[in-house]
């Protein structure tokens, strides 16, 4: 069975080959590609009739490019589509109903076996011309409706001195709040305030980017330098650019803050 994987992490693409083959050491991995523009490039370069065209397609959700239901607007995709994802069950619910599989990463073999298992059963039991394409526009629509990522801010207008200044979120370090004022700092070491409170501005970003530390701090991942073993099981955090205060996550936050660092 030529299999074709559409990844966009080299580490994930080994584990995931290493253990398509050792589930099936007759699988034949016949291309790899880690965006949108190359899984259309390389699609249409293996249409059906070709030697290298795949029998099944191993896709995960994110690329480095955009999402990959993209690809099925842009090129004619024949292969049946097994998934994989870090989206939790329930926003995936359609495609077990549907007969399209996913895999929630990390990927454990028993999982992916039973996903090829139940390839070949449907394989068996359609011709390929009617197996993938039954109602994969349908279920494209309905999973991007589901798992499409909110509408996070992107940049905020600050006052400074006698002017008003744009600041891109990505050049926020932390927001925070001090005698009563919500302020950010950037990596450039500025400091603005904002208009609004900590719990509406938690509301407003990316949590993938930003995590709520405290009820004075929310951080951005790439501002956390190093991470310290604190009194009663909290974690004191070293940022940069390093803070008035102390920053600290408290116990009953550690382990999700753990979570999210390692993501």
């Amino acid at each position: 069975m030529n299999v074709f994987i559409i990844e966009d992490e080299e580490l994930a693409v080994r584990k995931l080959t290493k253990l398509l083959q050792d589930v099936d050491p007759t699988i034949q991995i016949v291309g790899t590609a880690a965006s949108v523009r190359a899984s259309v490039s390389w699609l249409e370069a293996n249409s059906p009739g070709q030697p290298s065209a795949p029998d099944l397609i191993l896709m995960d959700i994110e690329l480095a490019d955009g999402q990959s239901f993209e690809i099925f607007e842009q090129t004619t995709v024949t292969a049946p589509v097994i998934f994989t994802t870090s989206y939790d069950e329930y926003a995936l619910r359609a495609f077990k109903v549907n007969s399209i599989d996913y895999l929630l990463k990390p990927i454990k073999r028993h999982e992916l076996e039973a996903s090829l298992q139940k390839h070949r059963r449907l394989n068996a039991a359609a011709p390929p011309e009617t197996g993938s394409p039954m109602s994969i526009d349908a279920l494209v629509q309905q999973l991007r409706q589901q798992v499409a990522p909110a509408e996070h801010r992107r940049r905020f207008l600050v006052r400074h001195l006698s002017q008003w200044v744009p600041v891109d979120v990505s050049d926020i370090a932390y927001f925070y709040s001090e005698e009563g004022v919500s302020l950010f700092r950037t990596r450039s070491n500025q400091k603005y305030p904002v208009d609004y409170t900590l719990d509406e501005l938690e509301a407003m970003l990316n949590p993938n980017q930003f995590f709520r530390a405290n009820r004075q701090f929310i951080i951005d991942i790439n501002s956390v330098q190093q991470i310290h073993p604190y009194f009663n099981n909290k974690l004191k955090l070293t940022l940069k650019p390093a803070p008035d205060d102390e920053v600290l996550v408290s116990r009953e936050r550690a382990t999700e803050f753990k979570k999210w660092m390692g993501k």
